[in-house]
């Protein structure tokens, strides 16, 4: 049985990316997957990374948590919008904090190399956009993916990465977001 993650970024319980990993989750559920999910607003943390690398911040139990679970995932499904071209900071607080040395990588003694500490896991990350998204990757070389999947995810060690691009949301009507459900629901439904 494959187990899931979803791990949604968005700090606003009523947002669309709410109903987007609900469905997601649902799809799942009836592939029979199993289903965990973080949703990072709701987790008690400071997410400034206060001293960098220099000296270690203490986890935060919800930290731990998420750690714990995202460990035990098989697949990582990351539900966000992008705002400014990139990641929400709560979401952005949340890598700075966990994707550590030592935990998600590890950089090698006296080497620029480092080792890639989640090797074996895939994701999936799904985005929220206010224009379409061949516009965001043409004109602005979409950064929040670059940042999530190649310098974040792959970067520790996560591959394949997917993507998928759910917009333009702003201007959607009914039919077009219960489109989107749909779409999104069948992502799950297919994870096995």
């Amino acid at each position: 049985m494959k187990k899931i993650l979803i791990i949604n970024g968005h700090p606003n319980p009523s947002s669309f990316n709410f109903a987007i990993a609900e469905s997601y989750r649902k799809g799942a559920v009836e592939a029979q997957a199993q289903i965990e999910t973080i949703t990072i607003a709701e987790l008690k943390f400071n997410p400034n990374l206060q001293f960098g690398y220099q000296k270690r911040t203490e986890l935060e139990p919800d930290l731990i948590e998420a750690w714990e679970k995202i460990k035990n995932a098989d697949h990582l499904v990351w539900i966000h919008p992008v705002w400014w071209g990139g990641l929400p900071a709560i979401t952005k607080g949340f890598i700075d904090r966990l994707f550590l040395p030592g935990m998600a990588f590890q950089y090698r003694e006296n080497s620029v190399w480092w080792d890639k500490l989640l090797k074996g896991k895939t994701a999936h990350i799904i985005t929220t956009l206010d224009q379409p998204g061949w516009y965001y990757r043409l004109f602005f070389a979409r950064p929040s993916i670059n940042q999530l999947k190649k310098s974040t995810l792959q970067f520790c060690g996560v591959s394949p990465v997917k993507v998928s691009y759910i917009g333009i949301v702003k201007t959607s009507d009914e039919i077009q977001r219960k489109k989107w459900i749909e779409k999104v629901y069948n992502f799950g439904l297919k994870v096995k």
